[in-house]
C-alpha cells in the first residue's frame, strides 16, 4: 500500500556527469520497499512542473529509515531535481508498482543497461541477504565508460560482475546482449538453466533482445519497464504496454514483467 509523505534529503551527490544518488528519509518505504518498486516524487511545491516524476528505488535501509534513488538529468523536472539541497523536504508518492518476484532458482544473473541499473542494485542487495546461498552474477552495459554506474557497488553484492561499454572504453567492447550470451555458454552452461533466472532493466531494445536470449535459451526472464507516467497509480493510461493479456499498464501491472508476455514488436 503506498502513501504519500514529505521526505527530507538526507544526501545529495554527483556520481557522474548528469547521474546522481539522493537519499530521503522515509520509515515507511525503507521498510515496506520491494526490489524493483519505484516513488512519485513531486520535484517542487509550484505547479511547474506539475507532473510528479516517477523513480526507481535504488536501494533501502529499514535501519537508517532512508531509501536511495538514482537519476539522471533529462529535462526540465531532473535539472531543478538536482539543484535541491540536503535538508529539503519532497512530496513522494510510494511504494508503487510491481516489483521483482523472487524465483527459487540456484542463479540470478541481473542485467542492466545504462539508467537501468537503479533498480537492480536493491535487488541485489536483497539476494545477498535473504538469498545468500544463490549464485549471482550482474551484467551492466553503457554507451561509455563515463556513463558507466554501480559497478564498485555490485562488486560488493554479486559473485560476479561483468561490464561492457558500447564503444569499448571500458570492459568489454559491445552490447550487454553480447556479454549475457558469453555467460550463458561459458559459465552457466545449459544443465543450469531451468536453475536460473534473468532479471533486467534498461531501453526496450535492449530488453527486446535479452527476452529473446532467454527464450531460445528456455531460461526464466523477468524485465522491469522503462516507460513514461504521468499518474503512476493507474489512472491516466498513459503507460499502458501491449501484452499477450491485452493492454498492461506499467504503473500498477508493472513496472515489472515476465518477458514472455511481452509483445515486443507491437
Amino acid at each position: 500500500m503506498p502513501i504519500q509523505e514529505k521526505c527530507r534529503i538526507l544526501e545529495h551527490q554527483q556520481i557522474a556527469p548528469q547521474h546522481y544518488k539522493l537519499a530521503l528519509s522515509s520509515t515507511y518505504i525503507s521498510s515496506n520497499a520491494q526490489p524493483g518498486q519505484f516513488v512519485q516524487v513531486r520535484i517542487s511545491p509550484e505547479f511547474d512542473p506539475l507532473l510528479r516524476r516517477p523513480l526507481s528505488i535504488h536501494r533501502i535501509s529499514a535501519e537508517h529509515k532512508k531509501f536511495e534513488l538514482l537519476y539522471d538529468v533529462v529535462g526540465k523536472g531532473t535539472e531543478l531535481l538536482a539543484k535541491t539541497s540536503v535538508g529539503t523536504e519532497l512530496d513522494v508518492l510510494g511504494p508503487l508498482g510491481k516489483g521483482f518476484t523472487i524465483a527459487p532458482t540456484e542463479v540470478a544473473i541481473l542485467v542492466g543497461g545504462g539508467m537501468g541499473i537503479a533498480p537492480l542494485v536493491f535487488l541485489a542487495d536483497h539476494l545477498k541477504h535473504e538469498h545468500k546461498k544463490r549464485a549471482v552474477y550482474a551484467l551492466i552495459g553503457a554507451k561509455n565508460k563515463e556513463r558507466l554506474l554501480m559497478e564498485n557497488e555490485l562488486k560488493s553484492l554479486v559473485n560476479e560482475v561483468v561490464v561492457s561499454t558500447d564503444d569499448g572504453s571500458y570492459g568489454q567492447h559491445g552490447f550487454v546482449s553480447d556479454v549475457l550470451l558469453n555467460l550463458l555458454d561459458n559459465v552457466v552452461v545449459d544443465s543450469h538453466y531451468p536453475q536460473t533466472t534473468i532479471y533486467a532493466c534498461g531501453p526496450k531494445t535492449m530488453l527486446h533482445a535479452i527476452a529473446d536470449i532467454a527464450f531460445q535459451r528456455q531460461i526464466a526472464c523477468q524485465v522491469s519497464m522503462e516507460q513514461k507516467m504521468a499518474c503512476g497509480i493507474g489512472t491516466c493510461l498513459g503507460c499502458v504496454i501491449k501484452t499477450r493479456a491485452g493492454y498492461q499498464k506499467v504503473c500498477t501491472d508493472g513496472p515489472v514483467f515476465d518477458a514472455k508476455e511481452i509483445l515486443w514488436k507491437n
